[in-house]
């Protein structure tokens, strides 16, 4: 497997859990405040990632001191690039923000051009356009919608695009693991803090399962991404992030009985067309060695 194969691979499995993750959130929503959610889950999480990293060696694995200012500087992004987006959450529709937010393949892979000088092709960018097209097909933002408040879902756009150079700037010596729990640690800290606006409620024993199983998918999410962006190249492994919307329909369908539309399904079709196309150029590509994670 060459290392674009293997980051496209890390990228799906990370929208997949980060869907499955966004789904337990929102049932959660039905019945605790929203922030008390977020911090519960992230107590899950911290405590699943520090007992994985411990068992596996990584936790006791000093980071190399060139390295420490980087991991420090992805973990504040994480926590910063949340803020204007859940401002922005409550005061624009779903759809235009989602919209918004899928323009990360491209600024992703124009910075990654411009500041790492990775070599992006026509192909790529052709292929990275039609699965927004795709994108655009199945969320449909309307232009009433986007407003003031959409600056602020632009400003989390660009912090996450800083967040994902950040991590490819970090040397194989840093265990993912760890850089995953540094992460939950800072964005549970931003739950508490947002959470004591809230009044909080005692979690029924159903309310306490999904919390554990969020913190499941929260945690194949954080490490999955980091994974994700330290292999292959950009502009190969960040289209991928478009088969989020995959996992979104299909959830919707099976959990929420929402059929799609026929757009819907030419988008996803559009999205799911340029992954393959993605992967059989990259089966076609030599095979280059593996970078230590």
């Amino acid at each position: 497997m060459t290392d674009n194969l293997r980051g496209a691979t890390l990228m799906m499995a990370s929208m997949a859990t980060f869907t499955f993750n966004d789904a337990c959130i929102k049932y959660l929503a039905e019945g605790l405040p929203t922030f008390q959610a977020v911090f519960l889950r992230g107590v899950g999480v911290s405590i699943l990632l520090t007992v994985l990293a411990w068992r596996t060696g990584a936790l006791t694995r000093p980071i190399p001191v060139g390295d420490r200012g980087r991991v420090v500087a992805r973990s504040v992004a994480e926590v910063c690039a949340f803020l204007p987006f859940i401002i922005a959450l409550t005061h624009m529709p779903l759809a235009n923000i989602t919209a918004i937010l899928q323009a990360l393949p491209l600024t992703i892979t124009a910075a990654g051009a411009l500041l790492l000088r990775e070599t992006v092709g026509w192909r790529r960018w052709t292929a990275i356009l039609i699965g927004f097209a795709g994108v655009l097909l199945i969320v449909r933002p309307g232009t009433e919608g986007f407003n003031s408040w959409s600056l602020l879902a632009v400003l989390s756009v660009l912090i996450i695009t800083a967040r994902d150079l950040i991590t490819r700037r970090l040397s194989p010596e840093v265990p993912s693991l760890k850089v995953a729990l540094i992460t939950a640690v800072g964005v549970t800290l931003l739950g508490l803090a947002l959470s004591l606006r809230e009044t909080w409620q005692m979690p029924t024993g159903g309310q306490g399962g999904v919390v554990l199983l969020a913190s499941v998918f929260i945690l194949g999410g954080y490490l999955f991404s980091v994974m994700a962006m330290r292999v292959g190249e950009v502009a190969v492994v960040t289209p991928f992030r478009y088969t989020a919307m995959i996992w979104g329909l299909l959830l919707g369908y099976l959990v929420f009985g929402d059929w799609p539309t026929p757009l819907t399904l030419i988008g996803a079709a559009l999205i799911a067309g340029t992954g393959i196309y993605t992967l059989w150029r990259e089966t076609r590509a030599p095979v280059r060695p593996l970078r230590p994670h």
